[in-house]
């Protein structure tokens, strides 16, 4: 095994998707769970959404990326995998923060599924009053 300092790695988060990443210097190579980044997310929007950090910092083609998602859907995955790439960028380059903060990568997106309560058909909705 490699003793490659220049490997960082971090973990991000959105709704209930997971993403590992890890970043090093190179050609610029997405892979997402060992696809390429335009296979993975299945819509390019979700792609541009997810190395969004990069071009934020203007190191699209200097930086290879590695994810390992899981869990959610393709756009909650997306935004871990950004949330994860500007998070690994921050440790990679402390005087990126203020750029990277500055577009909001940095923040976690607090946004989940609310959950359904008990007596009615839904998170909000209620079963239809009937006065009479």
């Amino acid at each position: 095994m490699s003793t490659d300092t220049s490997v960082f790695t971090a973990t991000g988060r959105r709704k209930t998707a997971t993403a590992r990443v890890r970043i090093t210097e190179g050609s610029g190579k997405l892979v997402a769970n060992g696809r390429d980044f335009d296979t993975h997310f299945t819509h390019e929007n979700f792609a541009k959404q997810a190395y969004a950090p990069l071009l934020t910092v203007e190191l699209r083609d200097k930086i290879d990326v590695t994810a390992n998602v899981s869990g959610g859907g393709i756009s909650g995955q997306a935004g871990a995998v950004a949330h994860g790439i500007a998070r690994a960028l921050e440790k990679l380059n402390p005087e990126l923060r203020a750029a990277l903060k500055k577009a909001g990568h940095l923040t976690r997106d607090p946004r989940e599924k609310e959950r359904k309560k008990p007596g009615q058909p839904g998170a909000r909705k209620r079963f239809q009053f009937s006065k009479r």
